[in-house]
């Protein structure tokens, strides 16, 4: 009995709901000690912390051509307000329509009747949303160029272009892995090409901005899968732990300090519930 009453804790309540801060006392050899609780010394895993720059335009880090060198390792910047962003920038991402998956070359994979009935439902929901998109890129890739002309016939006036960087592949192995999901190489090869998509189409707005923009990308599964973790800096790893319905609707909102708002994940709620698919 002796050692159970050593060990033996008496929790008293003391807390204070707006800090979130909490006291506990507990009897250790017949003397209260005073224990904080996690809330009080909490620190995020590396993995869980915001890294400000990653998209190198954070304002306190680019240095004015007028910084004396002798300055630049104190983050000295004249210019500040100069480089920072006002303005947000969308990044709305679709996926292609269903398409034939018996085709032997990218030509011969084009979309399904029901893919095509998929991308019109889309290019409505993006029409209905009465945003002032500002342009819309597609992979190259014949699922979703043809997604992409079909919810251009919505968007007339939306200036389109077309990118390889968004072409589907294989960004990185998964984690947990799947067996042998894919051959190294194809990571290696992809991996390199999709990142670059990252970096090309994922950073704050330019500081002369005056206006949000937004940018449709109609792309594939496993790029936007890649897109959406690296923007909310989660393990990129973790991306086929995602699930995206065919013509989908993704939305990210990159914030003036480079904050990242996953606003929309696979949406496809707009289309009648016999035409949704996902394989």
């Amino acid at each position: 009995m002796t050692g159970f009453r050593n060990s033996k804790r008496i929790f008293l309540g003391l807390g204070a709901a707006a800090s979130g801060l909490s006291v506990f006392y507990y009897l250790n050899k017949n003397k209260y000690t005073a224990s904080m609780s996690w809330t009080s010394n909490y620190e995020p895993s590396p993995c869980a912390k915001w890294n400000d720059n990653w998209d190198h335009r954070a304002p306190q880090f680019i240095r004015s051509k007028k910084t004396k060198l002798s300055q630049k390792d104190e983050n000295n910047n004249e210019d500040i307000e100069k480089y920072t962003p006002k303005t947000c920038r969308h990044i709305i991402l679709v996926r292609h329509g269903q398409y034939n998956l018996d085709g032997q070359t990218d030509q011969d994979r084009y979309l399904t009747k029901l893919g095509r009935l998929q991308a019109e439902y889309t290019g409505k929901r993006l029409l209905e949303l009465g945003l002032p998109y500002t342009d819309m890129v597609k992979s190259t890739m014949t699922r979703a160029q043809e997604t992409g002309t079909l919810i251009s016939q919505f968007l007339p006036k939306v200036p389109v272009q077309h990118c390889d960087l968004l072409r589907e592949g294989a960004p990185i192995p998964p984690e947990p892995p799947i067996g042998s999901y894919r051959p190294e190489k194809y990571f290696f090869e992809d991996g390199a090409r999709i990142e670059a998509a990252f970096r090309k189409y994922f950073h704050r707005a330019d500081p002369n901005q005056q206006e949000d923009s937004y940018h449709i990308i109609v792309c594939h599964a496993n790029v936007i899968r890649y897109l959406v973790c690296r923007a909310l800096q989660v393990p990129a790893e973790a991306w086929l732990r995602l699930s995206l319905y065919h013509a989908s609707i993704t939305w990210i909102t990159i914030t003036p300090s480079g904050r990242c708002i996953l606003r929309v994940l696979g949406e496809a709620g707009f289309m009648p519930a016999n035409v949704v698919s996902s394989t």
